[in-house]
């Protein structure tokens, strides 16, 4: 072992010293995180499983869960909803704050599909929502009554979380969700290297829409009613019409 100099040991203590870490980390560590919610309302993650059991596919094809990855995802329908079961990719786009921004995500864009009743993007990391793949020979979202706000139910687990259609993704690409999805289900939330390899269903319901886009009080309330009709096999005859929507707070 080298013997220091006085001057070398201090000149090395000074260099140990904590250095204060940059102002944008300092307020990512201070915003709280939330608890991870096992369901939102009465409705089980084993009720939703047993409903969507059986796949009657309405794509074309299948999807990839990741660009370069064989197709193996089929989007199923039935008289009420749409589902699929994926991965799950982060998505942190949308209006930036400290965790979802050009230095959390080397890939973030500040734009997200549809906008919020105030005319701005959504927020990745404060509201859960889910992305469709972009329109296709494979299969049109919206030949199925499934819109920007449109309700979804998403189960990872023993975990059911609603959440709302916020964003489009590549159109043979299917398994992603919000920053706040992703945490509110328990699941890694990090954009560089979160999210899960597979085993999250996402059960859209057909011609309903959440309203405002951005209030997920209207997406838990109006989730939980669909999911009820859902798992009774009665969702075709109670759900409101299409272009259906429900109010809701903020």
């Amino acid at each position: 072992m080298r013997v220091q100099s006085l001057t070398l040991a201090v000149a090395g203590l000074a260099l140990l010293a904590p250095v204060p870490p940059p102002a944008a980390a300092v307020r990512a560590l201070e915003v709280p995180r939330r608890p991870a919610a096992r369901q939102e309302g009465s409705v089980s993650a084993s009720a939703l499983l047993a409903r969507v059991s059986a796949c009657a596919p309405v794509s074309r094809g299948r999807y990839r869960t990741d660009a370069g990855a064989p197709a193996t995802v089929p989007v199923c329908g039935t008289d009420g909803a749409v589902f699929w079961t994926a991965d799950m990719d982060i998505d942190c786009d949308g209006r930036p704050g400290p965790r979802c921004n050009g230095s959390t995500d080397p890939l973030f864009s500040p734009a997200t599909a549809f906008q919020q009743s105030d005319g701005r993007h959504l927020s990745a990391e404060s509201l859960p929502f889910i992305v469709v793949p972009g329109v296709s020979d494979l299969w049109n979202h919206r030949d199925h009554g499934v819109r920007g706000g449109s309700v979804a139910a998403v189960v990872h687990g023993d975990r059911v979380r609603y959440a709302v259609v916020g964003d489009v993704g590549p159109p043979e690409v299917i398994g992603e969700a919000s920053y706040a999805a992703a945490e509110a289900l328990g699941i890694r939330p990090d954009p560089r290297g979160g999210g899960v390899a597979s085993g999250v269903t996402y059960i859209v319901f057909k011609d309903f829409r959440a309203t405002p886009i951005e209030s997920h009080a209207a997406a838990v309330e109006a989730g939980e009613r669909l999911a009820r009709t859902f798992v009774a096999g009665t969702a075709a005859g109670t759900r409101r019409g299409a272009g259906a929507e429900a109010s809701g707070g903020g």
